[in-house]
């Protein structure tokens, strides 16, 4: 059993006399002395069974590649320590070491014999304050860039002369004045549109996105997000995911303008411009007063060159033009065409006497044709036509008889059937006021003034009384 196990079990009083019988037995120093060893043992095994957690500040960091642990110190305004953690439990606690961060420690000391060192042997790591935030911070900048969000190909350039310009700040901060001074003074003639969102705090990041958005919409050309400098936690509404997703998929150009000059924070790396501070982002977006007329003079510069060179072109074109046999005698215009009209008129004059007499002697010979063969064909239709004629009145008068018995057939069962016959034979027939005949005693009851239609006239009468009588109807036709 080794001294330091005896330390732990006994107490540090019993180890230490059996260490020192060990040395007595070992024949070496003074009863009252220990070995080196075993006071190295002693003292690692008193320092092992303590276990504390800490905070220290890195300071030195050494983790090469073959090294089955991580060695690095950590210290504070008074004092330094040495740890070492083996590269299973570092790897499992995620965190990357840097000098400069402030981390929580949870370990034992213990002592490496050989070397005499004594060393923090350390369980569990963690960024303490402001250094756990910058971890996050570093790891969502990390997930952020593998996913192409801060890649240069995908940043796009600030327009030149921007005639609107979206600012989203705190209204009550001194960036809102410093960007607005600025712009003044540099590039009058943009427009502003000022979106007051809060730049602090847990609800600041979707206030931020709101703002972009409120600008964007309104038909801002480029925005700039920015605000006055802070601590790191003041600045990590900077850090938001979402901020940074919203300015990378921004339609328009996003300039940042977050802190100081040291400061940096997500929205910077995935904006499209980064500046140092509020003012310098005004800068980026405005064209300063003079350069804007050093430009235009040499743009009036090249202007009235490039005129007097047109015009000195054109007016060598003109007088080259002038020079051409066209431009000297107008009559060389038209002069082949008007030969070549006088030379058809000719042809045309000498052409129209003969064609005359040629269109005279054919309608002479159409006219003795038409005139021998008129009477021909004259006779022969006059023939048809007598030929035609008799077989007309030959198929008329077979037609009429047939026709005219049926007529007559028809006459006579109409002349039967007329009411004028029946009053011929001394029938009436009685008709009330409204013209309808009167078939029944009551339809006409006493009183009633009808009309009795006789053979030849008819009786304006009223009926004074109305009898009944039983009478058998007899169909006629029937009856035959």
């Amino acid at each position: 059993m080794g001294y330091g196990e005896m330390a732990r079990q006994d107490g540090l009083g019993a180890a230490l006399e059996r260490a020192r019988a060990a040395t007595r037995s070992e024949g070496g120093g003074s009863p009252d002395a220990l070995s080196v060893s075993g006071a190295m043992a002693l003292a690692k095994g008193a320092l092992e069974g303590v276990t504390v957690r800490l905070v220290g500040e890195v300071s030195e960091v050494s983790n090469k590649p073959g090294y089955k642990a991580v060695y690095f110190t950590v210290k504070d305004q008074r004092a330094a320590l040495p740890c070492m953690m083996w590269n299973n439990r570092f790897q499992a606690s995620g965190v990357r070491l840097a000098v400069g961060q402030l981390v929580e420690l949870t370990g034992r000391f213990t002592l490496y014999a050989p070397k005499g060192r004594m060393n923090f042997d350390v369980f569990s790591i963690a960024l303490a304050g402001e250094g756990n935030l910058r971890m996050q911070v570093a790891n969502l900048a990390r997930k952020l860039e593998a996913e192409g969000l801060m890649a240069p190909a995908r940043k796009r350039p600030v327009p030149a002369y921007p005639a609107l310009v979206g600012l989203v700040t705190s209204p009550r901060g001194a960036a809102v004045h410093d960007v607005l001074r600025t712009l003044r003074r540099r590039f009058p003639l943009a427009r502003v549109l000022v979106a007051g969102v809060a730049v602090e705090g847990s609800n600041a990041p979707a206030g931020i996105v709101e703002g972009m958005r409120a600008v964007v919409r309104a038909g801002a050309e480029v925005v700039l997000v920015v605000r006055g400098g802070g601590s790191f936690e003041d600045l990590m509404p900077f850090n938001d995911e979402g901020l940074a997703r919203m300015i990378a998929k921004c339609p328009v150009p996003v300039v940042t303008g977050i802190g100081h000059e040291p400061d940096t924070s997500i929205a910077d790396m995935v904006a499209d411009l980064r500046a140092s501070t509020p003012t310098a982002a005004a800068e980026a977006v405005s064209p300063a007063r003079e350069s804007l007329g050093r430009l235009f003079e040499a743009r009036s510069s090249s202007l009235r060159a490039s005129m007097s060179r047109a015009l000195d072109r054109a007016g060598a074109e003109v007088r080259r033009c002038a020079t051409r046999p066209l431009f000297c005698d107008a009559q060389l215009l038209y002069a082949t065409e008007a030969q070549m009209l006088d030379l058809a008129s000719d042809r045309l004059f000498r052409a129209l006497p003969a064609n005359l007499a040629r269109d005279e002697a054919s309608v002479a010979r159409q006219r003795e044709r038409l005139a021998c063969a008129l009477p021909a064909s004259l006779d022969r239709s006059r023939t048809r036509l007598e030929h035609e004629r008799e077989r007309l009145a030959s198929c008329g008068g077979a037609l009429v008889p047939r026709f005219g018995q049926q007529a007559a057939l028809a006459a006579a069962r109409l002349h039967d059937l007329s009411p004028l016959a029946v009053l011929g034979r001394g029938y009436a027939i009685a008709r009330t006021e409204d013209g309808a005949v009167v078939k029944s005693v009551e339809a006409a009851p006493p009183g009633t003034a009808v009309d009795v239609a006789v053979a030849d006239g008819v009786l304006a009468c009223r009926v004074e009384q109305a009898r009944r009588v039983d009478t058998e109807i007899i169909d006629w036709e029937d009856a035959s």
